[in-house]
């Protein structure tokens, strides 16, 4: 049996030990799909509902197992709609390859049907980019762009004209330069440390502050261990960007939990007081929450040299690999008094009165921190949990703590929505047999739902817990709170999302009562198969930042004096008080 292109591009990516690829058949692809159809036992391809869907997973599935994300799609439209996960791949720094179709090779420019250059569309989004010019061009682009995405964390993209795709693979095809073979699916690696020099310095500068903090994300994933023994060194508090919220278990004495409007009071107590500020493996963007420039030095470890000074103007830059760089860093650190870190530890153990306060209320409409809290108490060690956007992240961040073992993550720089059912089905996918559990809102699921038939398809026990208020809750309190406007547009039609999970060949669960929260959370977990559980709460309870600014008290007062539609609800919310305060 002659062997073609499209033979050629997956046995390469068998090579690179792809095992699963996320897409949807296409007749652009239907070369490709031939060639995953012959080689079954080898790579798994899962058929998703929507393309952006198998982007989405891609990035999952590289976030969860730090490997080759691949998803695939036709011509046109359907590499158009990867766009949007393969940014989330690209802004969070994941290795994704897109596989995508392109029309006959000889038509392409003509204004024949689907005739868009993807190649061309992609090349904001691609760090490596390229069209498939013939069979014997497969395997060194193959090689060349699984490479790039995994030697740089970022996407790498390949189009492939159908007409090619079947082409049978001859020698006599290949140009004279091009030798067969002459690529390599071999990943290198550096050392991945830092200057000593760099190191010295960098020491000098954290055993010489009185009040060290660390702010720790996604890079720092895998350096647990490194980092506690540096924050018991320096008597230091640990702060966790949202990508970094699994780097430390919440229990751990040395972290504040998170940072920013979704974080902890005090985290930024810690960020407003430290003289030494120590960033490990985070490019986190909210500028307004790290130290005034002029009142901490700063040392940066980060992989990726352009990052260094990105955020904050530091005095030293170690790059390399956060554990390998911690290692190397912890001989040089002089052992200091804790006072900095016992404050902390005391605001964290306040903060975290006022956080059980809120997640145990029993008033009805239920509170979303109850459900977030419920949850989190009963996730299993091995837990892998998937938050989608929106006020959704808020009651994630504050309300479900991770446990040594779990995983977590979200869509983070790209922060859209519609991730967290993706994300879930990935990681079923990666890890069949952990525990794999979806918290996201009404908003985000409704927009890619039809992805929990995937999950029923392919029997993942997957459990999607949906927080439903009725209302894009993060636009209307953006709207309210950062400008003063009245709601508007922000309320959404409601969905029976337990019938759905049922019309979809799964189980849905209802809760609406808090009494019975706890109970219906068990029975839901304990369900064999893919469970829906939506969580009717309450539309007017805010996702309050950690401390109200004078400016948003005021904006949120303009807003219901300009007629906010339901100011009289709003304002026996908790947010009232606060508002109290300041005004």
């Amino acid at each position: 049996m002659a062997t073609t292109a499209a033979d050629v591009l997956i046995e390469s990516l068998i090579d690179w030990d792809v095992e699963v690829i996320f897409g949807l058949p296409g007749d652009g692809i239907n070369g490709i799909m031939e060639a995953l159809r012959t080689r079954q036992d080898k790579v798994r391809f899962v058929q998703c509902r929507h393309e952006e869907s198998a982007a989405f997973m891609a990035c999952a599935y590289a976030k969860f197992t730090g490997k080759l994300g691949v998803c695939l799609a036709t011509s046109g439209p359907g590499g158009i709609h990867l766009l949007n996960g393969l940014y989330d791949a690209k802004l969070d720094g994941q290795p994704v390859l897109a596989l995508t179709g392109l029309q006959f090779h000889d038509l392409i420019g003509t204004f024949t049907q689907q005739d868009v250059a993807l190649d061309k569309l992609y090349m904001d989004v691609a760090a490596y980019n390229e069209r498939i010019m013939g069979p014997t061009h497969v395997e060194n682009v193959v090689d060349l762009a699984c490479r790039t995405a995994l030697a740089y964390r970022t996407v790498a993209h390949i189009s492939f004209p159908v007409d090619l795709q079947e082409l049978e693979v001859k020698d006599r095809q290949r140009s004279k330069r091009n030798v067969p073979h002459h690529t390599s699916h071999q990943q290198a690696q550096g050392a991945l440390l830092a200057d000593d020099a760099d190191l010295d310095a960098a020491a000098k500068i954290l055993n010489e502050g009185k009040k060290v903090a660390i702010l720790v994300g996604r890079g720092a994933l895998g350096a647990a261990r490194e980092l506690e023994q540096t924050a018991a060194r320096l008597g230091a508090p640990i702060v966790k960007a949202l990508l970094g919220k699994a780097v430390i278990p919440d229990d751990s004495p040395y972290t504040t939990g998170g940072i920013g409007l979704l974080g902890t009071r005090p985290s930024q107590v810690v960020m407003e007081n430290c003289d030494t500020l120590l960033m490990v493996g985070t490019s986190f963007p909210y500028i307004e929450f790290l130290p005034r420039p002029k009142d901490a030095k700063g040392i940066q470890i980060e992989l990726d040299p352009k990052r260094v000074g990105l955020r904050y103007p530091v005095d030293v830059g170690l790059v390399g690999d956060s554990r390998r760089v911690l290692r190397e860093l912890l001989p040089r650190l002089s052992q200091k008094d804790q006072a900095f870190l016992e404050k902390a530890q005391k605001e964290v153990k306040d903060w975290q009165q006022v956080m059980d306060k809120y997640a145990t209320r029993t008033d009805k409409p239920m509170k979303p921190q109850v459900v977030a809290h419920e949850l989190g108490k009963r996730l299993r060690s091995d837990a892998i949990v998937s938050a989608d956007s929106g006020t959704i992240a808020t009651w994630w961040a504050r309300h479900i703590p991770v446990k040594l073992g779990q995983m977590h993550t979200l869509s983070g720089n790209l922060a859209s929505m519609a991730n967290g059912l993706p994300y879930t089905i990935a990681a079923q996918i990666a890890y069949p047999e952990r525990q794999c559990v979806g918290f996201v809102g009404d908003g985000g699921f409704s927009m890619l739902m039809a992805e929990f038939v995937t999950a029923v398809k392919y029997q993942l026990p997957i459990k999607i817990v949906i927080i439903k208020n009725g209302t894009l809750g993060q636009i209307k309190w953006e709207q309210m709170v950062f400008l003063g406007n009245p709601e508007y547009g922000v309320e959404l039609q409601p969905i029976d999302f337990a019938a759905f999970a049922r019309a979809c060949g799964g189980v849905g669960f209802t809760v609406e009562d808090p009494a019975d929260c706890g109970r219906i959370m068990g029975e839901f977990l304990a369900v064999p198969g893919p469970a829906v559980l939506e969580a009717v709460v309450d539309p007017f309870e805010p996702p309050l930042p950690a401390k109200v600014s004078v400016d948003q008290a005021i904006k949120f007062a303009e807003s219901l004096a300009r007629g906010e539609p339901n100011r009289k609800k709003i304002a026996l919310t908790a947010i009232s008080d606060k508002v109290r305060e300041l005004i």
